[in-house]
């Protein structure tokens, strides 16, 4: 029987070292007012708003965003979601990066101008006073680490941010820490919360950067737990892909994920799915929340019934046994050395 929303208690887990207590399961809102190459808007305002019912009514709190997701948009239908709601309940996130004005230089990157810019932009659009982590987007090396985290800290001591976040850094792991010993020695706020790529196929973080985290306490919330939609087994390797789909996939995501080592280990996966009685899908994200040093996966769904199924996931106990199994299927980076 397939769950519904009233099976689903969300727990939380600590944040880091923030001291603050996350959903198990944070919500990703990337797909807000994203406009596919069809032209067409992935998900409007309203399923949005149905989506955000839904993980609030599964006990869920992070809400996930960025100043880009949906040309703003999304960042409007959260802020819009929350005036009926009590704001301390839920802890949100933004991010800060890519470039927002054509022709401005300025508009990119983690320069103080454009931070404090974007922030004050972010916070109208969410109707909010402050945001409780802003992440980097990405690593701007044209701004120097130090001119970064002074920047950083001003918000922090101004209020309207509470925790720093860094996402998407697997290369760049060790400017994150260089960056925190700046701060550690002029006393103001460190990077708390990291958001790499992490699942049973992308294992990239697998080694320093974990190991990175667990030293320093960080929070490890990994974004596309699963593989953007590989590990949800919707691809079958005996199947050529329907000419749409080779149209909506791109070539990198057809080579880095449709080969025959990743299919290989879709089968552990399948296998593992039914002795537990779930869907792949389940079980990938249940692996990864059994990850030592993984804090919280950052779920998405285009529907509510595909939300319920990854919220549902938190209630699955994988043994010691399956979860080796699984993580034996592929071999991560620093595997056999």
């Amino acid at each position: 029987m397939a769950p519904t929303l009233d099976d689903i208690d969300l727990d939380t887990v600590s944040l880091g070292r923030t001291g603050l207590r996350t959903s198990e399961l944070q919500f990703g809102t990337w797909r807000f007012g994203r406009v596919t190459e069809a032209g067409n808007v992935e998900i409007g305002e309203e399923r949005a708003g149905e989506l955000l019912d839904a993980y609030a009514e599964a006990g869920g709190r992070y809400i996930d965003t960025a100043d880009v997701y949906g040309g703003g948009d999304c960042e409007r239908w959260i802020g819009d979601w929350l005036d009926d709601r009590e704001r301390e309940r839920y802890t949100i996130a933004s991010k800060i990066y890519w470039q927002t004005r054509e022709g401005d230089p300025n508009s990119r990157g983690t320069n103080r101008k454009n931070i404090r810019h974007r922030l004050d932009t972010l916070l109208d659009r969410l109707d909010t006073d402050y945001v409780d982590v802003l992440y980097i987007h990405r690593w701007d090396d044209e701004t120097p680490a130090r001119e970064l985290m002074k920047t950083l800290n001003g918000l922090v001591e101004d209020g309207t941010v509470h925790y720093l976040g860094a996402s998407t850094m697997r290369p760049n792991a060790w400017k994150v820490a260089r960056a925190n010993e700046i701060a550690k020695a002029e006393g103001w706020e460190p990077f708390t919360v990291l958001q790499p790529r992490y699942n049973l196929v992308d294992r990239e973080i697998e080694g320093d950067y974990l190991e990175f985290a667990r030293q320093q306490e960080l929070a490890v919330c990994p974004w596309s737990p699963l593989g953007q939609g590989f590990l949800t087994g919707k691809y079958d390797r005996d199947e050529d892909l329907p000419e749409e789909s080779k149209a909506a996939e791109s070539s990198r995501f057809q080579e880095g994920y449709l080969t025959e080592e990743n299919f290989d280990l879709h089968d552990e996966l399948d296998a593992v799915a039914d002795e537990v009685d779930a869907s792949p899908a389940q079980v990938a994200l249940a692996w990864l929340s059994h990850r030592d040093g993984v804090t919280a996966p950052i779920v998405g769904a285009r529907t509510v019934d595909q939300l319920t199924e990854n919220l549902a996931s938190a209630a699955i106990d994988l043994s010691d046994e399956q979860v080796d199994r699984l993580t034996a299927a592929k071999l991560g980076p620093y595997d056999g050395l």
